[in-house]
């Protein structure tokens, strides 16, 4: 609405615009071309006496004198109208051999100057009132017209011919999901194939899946293969504040999309309007509601389409109306997850291609120490690395330059100019050193890939542990040992300052949490194989307020007990594991505070009693004794 009042306006400010000009151009044709003066009549017959007067031309009342002395001025008065020139020169005392002596010209009026000077001060005020008025009808007319569309929507068909084509070729990883996919494409292309053994072409397929795991990208893919007409809309662009426009855009869409048919229709963000009904203040006269339903009727209502397939995605499958996941709507529901080893490596080579690389890069290392990461994670890596590499104005991105943006894209950029002061910096050291000493004496722990005291993002420093391989299940003992890990720096504090910071508050978070999700979720605890609450806790209006407690108030005090006496034995278990190995602990903190940073390897060595700054040849050269 605020952009059909601006073309209003502007609009408007045209018209006003040309109207000026109008009487510009006619202000400027109505002043003379030469130079002329406004004078009486006797200062005329002055100038007659004088003799310098070469020309008087009569033009109906008014005498133009052209003077002698100055041809290019000109001496206009006024006579009457009844009366001649030389009648009235001789009645201002013009002798007649003067008159006899001066040369008249007698301009008669033409026709056409006679009623353009007679009609266009009458006419033209008229003309240009009658052209404002049409001008803010028209004006207005097109703002209705406007108005009547407002619930039409403006998508049209992807133009594939314009655009560069996404294809399968293209999608790494999922490839259940890509498979299912590719048999819609196929569907489209050879209709008879299943036809003819009694195969019904899905109404929908619904994409669920983490946010970056590729969900509108396989869509794209889709369209590039399908070789179909391809509608996208975000289904946040259905809901207005006006109600039935999201009903009517819906109503719209889906006619174009069926006058394209066979056509693919993708809804992204499908939880903006398909969330469950009953849940607003308005009742079934809420916006979002009638929209829903106008989308359930369009994709299986009375009238049956059989060639038009509906592309939807969402992260959200949890807030979704039963009615829309029933078959006959959304017939497929295809799950992305998050890719594992073998698929990070392939989505690293296919971005990879798209920049230089030196030779030595291994992606497979890289697809190994990003457990996690979504698709969208490792596009924004690779992108990291090659500005990294372009920072220090290298040709090729490195090994480094991509192990580098893998932390920055964890913990976000370092912050080398922030400076600690020696009491903070050797902390921080022996902080991050608990850590570290706890995960390599806890068993399932996962590996120390590198410690640093640099700060990054909001820590003051970190602990890298990445898997060597990706985890589905993860065991009792896994999740204890990662607890006495957090529980690691908190230890390592109290155990060499007797004191606590603020440092390990973001631990103690997580640790809490993971300590309950062991009780409550998982059934690890000494209170049974049972599950307390639900996972999500969402609440909506017109739901049952009470949903997600099913748990009385004694076993609510039983859990906060039991979660307590976990973080308890975790940090006993750390703090045995610090006061046993407090050589370990001085010799990180010290190489920390000495070097900044810990590589994998240097403090494999140094746990295990060697010191990576002495060759081989120094330690035959000078035994210990």
């Amino acid at each position: 609405m605020r952009m059909q009042l601006s073309l209003t306006n502007k609009n408007i400010g045209i018209g006003i615009l040309v109207i000026v000009g109008i009487f510009l151009v006619l202000g400027m044709f109505a002043q003379p071309i030469d130079n002329r003066k406004d004078v009486s009549l006797s200062q005329i017959v002055d100038e007659i006496g004088k003799n310098n007067i070469s020309n008087i031309t009569v033009d109906q009342s008014d005498l133009i004198a052209t003077l002698k002395s100055d041809a290019s001025q000109k001496l206009v008065a006024q006579k009457e109208n009844d009366a001649s020139a030389t009648d009235t020169f001789r009645n201002l005392g013009v002798s007649e051999d003067t008159l006899k002596n001066l040369d008249f010209t007698i301009k008669k009026p033409s026709g056409v100057s006679f009623w353009t000077a007679t009609l266009v001060p009458v006419v033209l005020p008229f003309i240009l009132l009658a052209f404002f008025l049409w001008f803010m009808m028209r004006s207005a007319q097109n703002m209705g017209n406007r108005a009547m569309s407002f619930g039409q929507t403006q998508q049209g068909p992807v133009d594939q011919s314009k655009k560069k084509k996404t294809t399968f070729a293209q999608v790494a990883g999922n490839e259940e999901a890509k498979q299912e996919l590719i048999e819609i494409v196929e569907f489209l292309k050879h209709p008879k194939k299943f036809q003819e053994i009694g195969a019904r072409i899905p109404k929908g397929v619904l994409l669920i899946g983490a946010p970056g795991t590729g969900k509108t990208l396989m869509a794209r893919a889709v369209a590039g293969e399908a070789g179909v007409p391809f509608f996208s809309i975000s289904g946040s662009e259905f809901v207005e504040m006006f109600v039935g426009v999201g009903a009517s855009r819906v109503r719209d869409l889906f006619a174009k999309v069926k006058k394209n048919a066979p056509a693919i229709l993708f809804i992204d963000e499908m939880d903006a309007v398909g969330r469950h009904r009953g849940a607003g203040l308005g009742g079934g006269h809420d916006e979002r509601e009638q929209t829903l339903n106008q989308i359930l009727v369009e994709m299986d209502g009375f009238e049956q389409t059989d060639n038009v397939i509906v592309l939807a995605a969402t992260n959200r499958p949890d807030v979704l109306d039963p009615a829309l996941l029933r078959p006959g709507r959304f017939d497929r529901q295809v799950t992305m997850e998050l890719p594992d080893i073998k698929e990070r490596e392939a989505i690293l080579k296919i971005h990879a291609v798209k920049i230089p690389i030196e030779a030595d890069v291994d992606l497979r290392n890289i697809g190994e120490r990003t457990p996690g990461f979504s698709g969208a994670d490792l596009a924004n890596l690779i992108n990291e690395a090659a500005i990294f590499a372009a920072r220090e104005n290298k040709k090729k991105v490195s090994q480094r330059h991509i192990e580098d943006s893998i932390e920055k894209v964890l913990l976000g950029p370092e912050k080398r100019s922030k400076v600690y002061s020696k009491q903070e910096k050797e902390l921080t050291a022996y902080h991050e050193a608990g850590h570290a000493i706890v995960a390599y004496y806890t068993p399932d722990s996962d590996p120390v890939r590198k410690i640093s005291i640099i700060s990054r993002g909001f820590a003051g420093g970190y602990t890298l542990k990445l898997p060597e391989q990706d985890k589905r299940l993860h065991t009792k003992t896994g999740f204890l040992s990662e607890l006495a890990t957090l529980m690691g720096g908190y230890t390592a504090e109290l155990f060499k300052y007797q004191e606590l910071t603020t440092g390990a508050s973001n631990d103690l978070m997580k640790a809490t949490k993971l300590a309950r999700r062991i009780v409550m979720q998982f059934g690890m605890s000494k209170l049974g194989p049972v599950t307390f609450g639900q996972e999500d806790h969402q609440v909506f209006l017109g739901k049952d307020f009470s949903e997600g407690r099913d748990y009385s108030e004694k076993t609510a005090s039983m859990i906060d007990d039991e979660v307590s006496d976990i973080l308890k034995d975790a940090q006993k278990r750390a703090d045995e594991i610090i006061k046993e190995h407090a050589d370990k602990l001085e010799l990180i903190s010290l190489r920390l505070i000495e070097k900044e940073t810990i590589g994998q390897k240097e403090f494999a060595d140094l746990m295990g009693g060697i010191d990576p700054d002495v060759t081989k040849e120094d330690a035959v050269a000078k035994p210990t004794v």
